[in-house]
């Protein structure tokens, strides 16, 4: 893999930090603007909206500048914005920071998704996705982490000011990397902005964006309320959430990289066997969760299915999307966030069910085994490899 796509990822990192990071500093960005948690509650909200809507109306904007440009652009701006947030005192201007940081981010990760496509050999996107998603996951087990230790040590903004620092190794890898005017050949053969829209009335399209938003709705719904599950029903003390956390994100980490070796050439064998096995993790881990060494056992492995499965889903966009070349990347991006952002507000219904602490284990399997369902009539398009010509 070259070395460009790794300081890409760098950048993914940064984001990935940035869009989870804010769980842990709420109270202390409540008490210092003199808002309601519950009102920074809202900086999560706005950042997940930014990024839905971002990916296919910011790719759309920038599709006839060229990938340097645009990925120069939206990393310049998602520093600005954090330090821009690192320096107010206005809660309004922090909202306003973060549906900015959110636009950039759903920009960038739009773009690079496909500038990752041309820094390696055909057939291997899904190898190059796995090195991107890798940032998100690393997000996971060491930035968001890193980024709460550091904001209880130092403050909220130390942590703003981290996350725009991060930036910088990205920046020079885009300069140095990404070649510049390198699109002008490509433009010529460029679909308008309307036919690469068009790609979107695609069912087979329409329903594998949809599979990877149930699977990541999924993942999200269950992690965003593992702390409950931790304390509540495992009776562990708070230290553990942070173990649940990097212990999921570890296995997140595991499973995008092991599927990035298989989900252009054999993305059947990932789909087949891993589809099953997260439907059946979910339930299993609600079942198990008040036996601490089987629930952290099942949080690893329900990481490493949950991104092995959800990877390889939106590699399979990517090839779907082939006749999009400047918007599948946001295509993706859409559809990642989608289930981000759909997921917790799903798993946070079964709350104030019967389920209790664990409804969110048990609405995370029916959203599996609806993606599952769906998957039948599309299994010869899921399992077909890399031949763009068998996905068209």
């Amino acid at each position: 893999m070259p070395l460009p796509l790794y300081l890409l990822a760098v950048a993914v990192f940064a984001m990935g930090t940035s869009e989870f990071m804010l769980a842990g500093l709420l109270p202390d960005i409540a008490s210092d603007l003199d808002v309601t948690v519950g009102t920074a509650g809202t900086l999560t909200s706005a950042f997940a909206v930014g990024m839905i809507v971002g990916a296919p109306v910011v790719a759309a904007l920038a599709r006839n500048w060229s990938r340097r440009s645009s990925l120069l652009g939206f990393i310049l701006a998602f520093a600005a914005a954090h330090a821009l947030g690192a320096t107010t005192t206005s809660f309004p201007v922090l909202f306003a920071t973060r549906v900015v940081a959110a636009l950039a981010n759903a920009g960038f990760l739009a773009v690079a998704l496909t500038a990752a496509a041309t820094l390696v050999p055909s057939g291997r996107k899904g190898r190059a996705l796995a090195v991107l998603l890798s940032g998100t996951t690393a997000a996971t087990i060491a930035g968001v982490p890193g980024g709460s230790v550091l904001g209880t040590l130092v403050g909220w903004r130390a942590t703003f000011w981290a996350v725009a620092a991060l930036c910088l190794p990205a920046t020079l890898g885009i300069l140095k990397g990404i070649p510049a005017g390198g699109d002008e050949d490509e433009a010529i053969g460029r679909p308008a902005l309307r036919a690469e829209l068009t790609q979107l009335t695609r069912p087979r399209l329409v329903l594998v964006m949809l599979l990877g938003a149930l699977v990541n709705a999924a993942t999200f719904g269950s992690l965003t309320f593992l702390a409950p599950v931790v304390t509540g029903s495992a009776g562990l003390g708070e230290l553990w959430i942070s173990v649940a956390l990097v212990l999921f994100g570890a296995g997140s980490f595991v499973g995008v990289n092991v599927a990035g070796r298989l989900s252009d050439r054999r993305p059947g064998p990932v789909i087949a066997v891993g589809g099953p096995l997260l439907l059946i993790g979910w339930p299993a881990l609600a079942m198990l969760a008040t036996e601490p060494v089987a629930l952290f056992i099942l949080v690893f492995v329900q990481g490493a299915l949950s991104f092995a499965l959800g990877s390889t889903l939106i590699t399979r966009v990517l090839y779907e999307a082939a006749g999009a070349p400047t918007l599948a990347g946001s295509y993706a991006t859409a559809a990642l966030n989608v289930g981000a952002a759909a997921g917790p507000v799903i798993a946070a219904a079964t709350l104030g069910t019967e389920a209790g602490d664990l409804g969110p284990l048990w609405a995370s399997g029916l959203l599996v085994a609806v993606a599952l369902l769906i998957a039948l009539p599309l299994r010869t398009a899921l399992t077909a490899g890399r031949s763009t010509e068998v996905l068209r």
